[in-house]
């Protein structure tokens, strides 16, 4: 595999911000309008220093560009669904696994490194890593151009939501589940 896996660090934070900048301008152009963009830009989207320092976010190195970190992804045992550290309405208290859904959360690919099987290796192994820590569902907020992603691989769409924006725009997403194990058994009628 051309790829490794690690967690990110807090020195990774200046790298991250570059590579989450170039994926929503090169990604995410044909789902969202240019002001769209700059607004989750400024508003919601970036490193999020808590999935750091709690040690639930990786990073994806290409070993054949130099260990140059191409993709970005995470998931959180607190309850904000989305925004780095700029999004105001964060809500950083813990989540109980055996009631509430792990968040997956932050995932940005480099343009120039997409349909590789990146995002498909993030979310493996955030999934892995909250199922160690007892979660058997995950929830995320999904960008448009993430859906596909997500559906591909279990996830189901719950609802459609407006993320406001500080410039006055709504960045739209779709929050989405996985859960793991049995369905719920119906009773007779």
């Amino acid at each position: 595999m051309d790829f490794s896996l690690r967690k990110a660090v807090p020195a990774d934070a200046p790298v991250l911000r570059a590579l989450i900048d170039a994926s929503v301008r090169g990604l995410q152009a044909g789902d969202y309008s240019p002001s769209q963009i700059e607004g989750a830009l400024a508003s919601v989207y970036g490193v999020d220093s808590q999935l750091i320092s709690d040690g639930t976010y990786f990073v994806v190195e290409a070993k054949s560009a130099a260990g140059a970190i191409v993709a970005c992804g995470g998931w959180s045992k607190r309850k904000t669904l989305y925004g780095g550290d700029v999004w105001k309405a964060r809500e950083d208290s813990l989540l109980d696994p055996q009631t509430d859904a792990a968040k997956i959360r932050a995932f940005f690919v480099h343009p120039d490194w997409v349909r590789r099987g990146i995002g498909t290796m993030l979310l493996d192994a955030c999934e892995r890593a909250a199922m160690a820590e007892g979660f058997r569902r995950f929830e995320m907020g999904a960008t448009l151009s993430g859906v596909p992603l997500y559906s591909a691989r279990g996830y189901i769409s719950l609802e459609n939501l407006g993320v406001p924006l500080a410039n006055g725009e709504s960045l739209p997403i779709v929050r989405m589940e996985k859960r793991l194990g049995n369905p719920p058994v119906r009773a007779n009628r």
